[in-house]
């Protein structure tokens, strides 16, 4: 059900968040995510406890927020309570309106500092660093993990029991083992299983691209519904599944449309970075999604694997989208 959603001591006027992902989610793609799909609220990239901390000046990639976005949940990563309890602090004074504890990341580099998803297997540990986090801000706090789905339901209660003791305000579940890729579907029942066991609210997270897929999540019983890799070139998708749910009119960005919105995104994320090339980096890697409408996207896709500036982008935009400026 599409309803309103009550995080700690913040309200939200609908149940759909944007996700957070890394190299993605900075202030260029929320912002855009904001003006064109209003989800409740958006999430940083993943950011490192010992960055904010120790680095001298933080990039403002990881923790710049746009004027003109709406509420942000900053993610940390880390597994030291003092650390965890410093940088809850330094984001609550960057203007954090929620902050998240990273406990599903897979990557190995994050797994071997002990800080992503092998943070799971220590539900003493979890304990530990949501009572940190709780004790800096006043903030609603939040974890964000994976399921164990190789194992008992031990593990599962275990979490639930350090999440619901340690005082957190909401759990967002990602129904994915840390080991299993994205071609293994999203297991609703460990999601169903947190949202039977929690009285605070379980967002669920994991394959949502569509109004079905959308359906099938709420259906869990979940608070609320995190939408994170299907958000990545088409910012509308929020407000589209909102009216599509709600059996209201939604008209969807023409080609044009759709260009400027990339072009946008790309010369924001210049001003952010501070180099063009970077932002022409970003570019590459984004142009597949911008171009999921596109007849010739793969010759698109090639033309933009080339670019090496932002006036050649905007030439490439023209050619494929018809982009007016």
């Amino acid at each position: 059900m599409i309803q309103p959603l009550q995080l700690g001591n913040r309200n939200f006027p609908h149940n759909i968040i944007q996700g957070p992902l890394a190299g993605i989610s900075c202030a260029p793609f929320r912002r855009l995510t904001w003006e064109y799909g209003k989800p409740a609220f958006s999430c940083t990239e993943m950011i490192s406890c010992k960055t904010l901390i120790y680095q001298s000046k933080v990039h403002p990639r990881f923790v710049m927020i746009d004027p003109n976005e709406g509420p942000v949940s900053f993610q940390l990563a880390g597994n030291e309570a003092k650390e965890i309890a410093e940088a809850t602090k330094i984001v609550t004074d960057y203007g954090a309106d929620l902050i998240d504890l990273n406990c599903g990341c897979p990557v190995n580099k994050i797994r071997s500092k002990g800080a992503g998803s092998s943070l799971l297997m220590n539900a003493s540990k979890i304990y530990e660093l949501i009572r940190a986090m709780k004790e800096n801000t006043t903030v609603p706090v939040s974890i964000k993990i994976r399921v164990e789905g190789l194992s008992s339901d031990r593990f599962k209660q275990d979490i639930v029991n350090a999440v619901s003791d340690a005082g957190a305000d909401f759990l967002i579940v990602h129904g994915r083992h840390w080991t299993e890729h994205y071609e293994t579907p999203c297991r609703l029942d460990e999601i169903q299983f947190f949202v039977e066991g929690l009285s605070i609210p379980v967002i669920g997270n994991g394959d949502v691209v569509c109004l079905e897929s959308l359906k099938k999540m709420l259906a869990t019983g979940c608070a609320g519904v995190m939408i994170s890799r299907a958000g990545v070139g088409q910012p509308w998708l929020i407000k589209k599944l909102l009216a599509e749910i709600n059996n209201e009119k939604f008209i969807s960005p023409s080609l044009q449309q759709i260009g400027n919105i990339f072009l946008e995104h790309i010369s924001e994320l210049s001003q952010l970075l501070g180099q063009e090339k970077f932002a022409i980096l970003q570019a590459r890697k984004f142009a597949k999604y911008y171009a999921r409408g596109l007849t010739k996207r793969l010759e698109f896709n090639e033309a933009v694997n080339h670019c090496i500036s932002i006036p050649e982008l905007q030439k490439i935009c023209k050619r494929y989208f018809d982009v007016t400026n």
